[in-house]
């Protein structure tokens, strides 16, 4: 069932103008009879010319919402110089009342390239149906304009580098969310040699509660599109002074696979690690562990991302190893710091999986006998390092001695500062922790 009803006027043609409120009409009552048992939200978007005073939301469409009680009240007229900035503004509200099935109706011309921006700003959690808008002639409204069909053809290059250009400018163009960008970066990690830090929830364009404001990950899954997280990763690259088209994030796999940058890179990873400059490795995290690797001595570096899977298969030794056979590292000289990620006090897994952590330590777990035990990932994350010969001070977790320096916060405990899946449930936000060796 259609929930919501995207009326495409922006860019009606000049000489039909006087005809835009019968246009209204004959759409709207056809909307009224198909929806008689659901009235969908209706959004009409129109161009704002530059230079003109907006008008009110409704003024201009209202003699022709006369008898249509149960739409006037759900519909809005959104108006903008772009379509970008038109049709994010709806995507908006399509997110406020979680709407995610919507048809649009508008003339042929405009399909294509609308189906254009809609691939840019939207995910695979929205689902799109597309109908002809019924253009009638100025001179006769009763004969329809002839309107060559766009359907199914491709679109020109540079109108596609337009649709790009213009959605980029309109997500720079907008104000930083819930306050600013904040990096959260260790002691432990020299910074003469290494550029890093993990990132928290502030700072970005990301609106949507559970997203809100920094995230830094888009899937088919969630509603955030990878347009906003590009937007999101730029502002981050510049606040942190990284070159955000030198940036490589793990695809995470939830196993024990190492990239090594300069390599085949494999289809899926966990861990990544380089020792060439200026380039920026990235590990995400929203419960699961972001790991980082630095090596001062031989200028190596490396990312892992280390869920309670990853963690068993032991990818954050996997990760030393890598840069220990690459790049001749001493494992003694390698420093680890673990991220934000949740922590013991909220940790839960099935007792059978449960087991697997008692058996590295009987400490890694709490109420070992219950159904649903309490998990220390961290905690047998730094036993297998050290157990791979890493120095116990080189690792940086939450058992640290001054709590001050302490970087590995539970990410459910602090809603206001990290996402977390295990709290937000399937629509979260993702931080991620990120390094690189300085030029």
């Amino acid at each position: 069932m259609v929930e919501a009803v995207l009326v495409d006027l922006f860019s009606f043609p000049a000489n039909l103008q006087n005809n835009i409120q019968g246009l209204v009409w004959n759409t709207l009552e056809t909307i009224e009879k198909c929806s008689s048992v659901h009235a969908p939200f209706v959004y009409v978007m129109c161009c704002q010319r530059q230079g003109s005073e907006r008008k009110g939301e409704q003024e201009f469409l209202l003699p022709a919402l006369g008898g249509f009680q149960s739409l006037k009240r759900r519909l809005e007229v959104v108006h903008a110089l772009t379509t970008a900035a038109a049709l994010y503004t709806i995507k908006e509200r399509l997110d406020e009342k979680d709407l995610s099935i919507i048809k649009v109706i508008l003339p042929a011309l405009r399909k294509d390239l609308m189906k254009a921006y809609i691939d840019y700003l939207f995910t695979a959690v929205y689902q799109f149906e597309f109908e002809d808008l019924q253009v009638v002639s100025a001179s006769d409204p009763n004969l329809p304009i002839s309107e060559p069909q766009g359907e199914g053809q491709t679109i020109p290059s540079q109108d596609m580098a337009l649709v790009q250009s213009e959605i980029q400018m309109h997500l720079e163009s907008l104000p930083s969310l819930n306050g600013k960008l904040t990096i959260l970066r260790s002691s432990l990690i020299p910074d003469d040699t290494f550029l890093h830090g993990f990132t928290t929830r502030t700072g970005g364009i990301s609106y949507i509660p559970t997203l809100s404001s920094c995230n830094l990950f888009s899937s088919s899954k969630r509603r955030d599109p990878q347009v906003v997280v590009k937007e999101n990763l730029r502002r981050l690259a510049n606040a942190a002074g990284f070159n955000p088209e030198a940036f490589h994030r793990v695809k995470i796999d939830h196993a024990n696979a190492v990239c090594i940058m300069g390599k085949t890179e494999p289809d899926s990873y966990d861990g990544i690690v380089t020792d060439q400059k200026g380039v920026t490795l990235a590990a995400p995290g929203a419960d699961c562990i972001p790991v980082l690797f630095a090596d001062p001595v031989r200028k190596a570096c490396g990312a892992a991302h280390s869920g309670w899977k990853g963690t068993l298969l032991g990818v954050s030794m996997a990760t030393v190893n890598a840069m220990v056979s690459e790049y001749g590292c001493n494992v003694k000289d390698i420093l680890v710091v673990l991220g934000p990620s949740v922590g013991p006090c909220c940790y839960k897994l099935p007792h059978e999986s449960a087991k697997e952590f008692h058996r590295i330590d009987p400490k890694c777990v709490r109420l070992f006998d219950s159904a649903s035990p309490y998990i220390d990932i961290r905690r047998a994350t730094r036993i297998l390092l050290e157990r791979g010969g890493v120095l116990p001070e080189n690792i940086q977790d939450d058992s640290i001695t001054d709590q001050s320096q302490n970087i590995t916060f539970c990410t459910a405990c602090h809603p206001d500062k990290f996402y977390s899946h295990f709290r937000d449930g399937t629509n979260f936000g993702t931080q991620i922790g990120f390094i690189s060796i300085k030029d």
